[in-house]
């Protein structure tokens, strides 16, 4: 904490259409918690620098990284909410000034990098460096997932993993303007549902039940207008003996009426003591094994981005910062584990067999 304020003080790099979503939950964080301060933000454009210092109550706006970090000496957090191929740029940057920022934290949003080996070097730059990391990935705090967490952690059904399945149905990827009106970029990308979307979903499945062995993945494009992947199939085993089933694509939409940005999938879970399941708003009911299947009884949010995940995610980043009893989850060491499973379901599609994760 900066010890000329007794504040957290942050800035932000970017203002793309995710940053958003960070923005707002940054605001909203500083209007409960008098010690943490959003102080600046940057981008290449000038103008929506100053639109969101303005929309946000931020005191500064810059166009220039270098700058920034110059101006606003003792940050003591970075949110980098740029595309992968800028990170290793801004981290370079953020480490050349590291003596005017000697408690920073760096929060990046993933993709991490355009490769998994690129990748891995940032990792090892940044942690050569002395700077605590962490990737921005939010979807293992939406509600709904951490609220069967503490299920699972409970025992309802069981302790045994047997199977674990996630349907993802986007709706956001037919027809030939496909992303122009949200995110264009996607239509370009050689590596695109997995790279972006469905390793959401291996984060998920390892937070919820652990560490994936190896992998068969099946991944194909049906919409021609985008280079890269909009299907996957994907099965996985776990190092405890389960199986897990990721059935995805973003040109499909799901069930009428519904929508499919709020919790992004179906979940089936089925331990040895019965099975919970989650549906696409959210509703989670539990079924322990020769017995009815009951609701569960909580609130998800319904402000924000999916459940107010992003909030969830930054929350916790700055209670882990605060507190030495509070470990960063999503760290960039670890977060490899879970790139090096991505990167195992592109091997396989390539191979058209088993792969094993190695990292």
């Amino acid at each position: 904490m900066s010890a000329n304020s007794g504040r957290l003080r942050g800035a932000a790099i970017g203002a793309g259409y995710f940053s958003q979503f960070h923005y707002d939950a940054w605001e909203r964080i500083e209007s409960v918690q008098e010690n943490v301060q959003l102080v600046a933000c940057c981008d290449l454009d000038i103008a929506k620098a100053n639109a969101n210092a303005a929309k946000h109550r931020i005191p500064a706006a810059f166009d220039n990284v270098e700058t920034m970090l110059a101006t606003e000496t003792g940050l003591d957090f970075i949110d980098i909410i740029t595309g992968p191929t800028t990170h290793r740029d801004i981290l370079q940057k953020i480490i050349d000034r590291k003596n005017d920022h000697p408690n920073l934290h760096i929060i990046c949003q993933k993709p991490l990098a355009p490769t998994f080996e690129e990748a891995v070097k940032l990792v090892e730059m940044v942690e050569a460096a002395g700077i605590p990391m962490v990737v921005h990935e939010n979807f293992r705090f939406q509600p709904w997932y951490r609220e069967i967490k503490t299920l699972l952690a409970a025992g309802v059904i069981g302790t045994k993993l047997h199977t674990i399945a996630l349907r993802h149905r986007a709706g956001d990827g037919w027809g030939e303007d496909a992303y122009l009106n949200r995110q264009a970029y996607f239509r370009t990308m050689p590596r695109m549902l997995v790279f972006e979307t469905g390793v959401h979903a291996v984060d998920t499945f390892r937070y919820l039940v652990g560490d994936i062995s190896r992998t068969c993945t099946h991944m194909r494009r049906l919409n021609p207008v985008i280079i890269g992947e909009d299907t996957a199939l994907a099965m996985f085993e776990f190092s405890n003996g389960g199986v897990g089933l990721y059935d995805a694509n973003r040109y499909n939409e799901c069930d009428a009426g519904k929508d499919s940005r709020y919790t992004f999938g179906e979940l089936l879970v089925e331990f040895d003591g019965g099975t919970i399941r989650s549906d696409l708003e959210g509703k989670i009911t539990i079924h322990p094994l020769g017995q009815d299947e009951t609701v569960h009884n909580y609130q998800p949010s319904q402000v924000g981005f999916a459940g107010d995940c992003v909030f969830a995610a930054q929350q916790h980043y700055i209670d882990a910062m605060l507190s030495k009893d509070v470990a960063f989850e999503t760290e960039a060491r670890s977060y490899l584990e879970t790139l090096a499973v991505q990167e195992a379901m592109y091997l396989s599609a390539e191979s058209a067999r088993w792969e094993d994760v190695t990292f």
